[in-house]
Parts: C-alpha cells; structure tokens; sequence
C-alpha cells in the first residue's frame, strides 16, 4: 500500500520510506533538520492543496502528528 505522506517525506528527506514510520521526527532523523523541515511545509501544502498556518506548522513534529494536522483540514493522508 502507497502513503502519499510517508512518500512525501522520504522523498524530501532523500531516504526509504521503508525508514519512516508515524514517530519519525527531528529528533530521531538527522536529514530532518530545518531546511528540510521548510521544504517538508511547501511540498505538503503543494501535494495536498493546503495551506498552513504557523500554529499547525509548529504541531507537526512528527509524521504522525503532521496526518494528523492534515486529518483536520480534511485531508486524507
């Protein structure tokens, strides 16, 4: 089965998605580092034809809390 946001971040973050799971986070992923986590906001709101606020960008400190931000506005992630 296909994630478009476990797809998302790998390929953003230039690993497997094999890597990622609901709690990757900053802490626990050393290509997760600010730059990437800039690039990580636009590619979610271009993929997903959103936009984020700074409150929700703020919450999203790891990929499940991000589906989860997502989930609120709607979205299927």
């Amino acid at each position: 089965m296909s994630d478009a946001l476990i797809q998302l971040f790998a390929e953003i973050l230039q690993i497997d998605p094999t890597d990622l799971n609901e709690d990757s986070s900053p802490d626990n992923l050393k290509q997760w580092d600010s730059l990437a986590s800039m690039e990580l906001v636009a590619a979610i709101e271009e993929k997903f034809k959103v936009k984020l606020s700074t409150k929700e960008i703020m919450k999203m400190s790891t990929i499940g809390r991000a589906r989860k931000v997502l989930q609120g506005k709607s979205v299927a992630a």
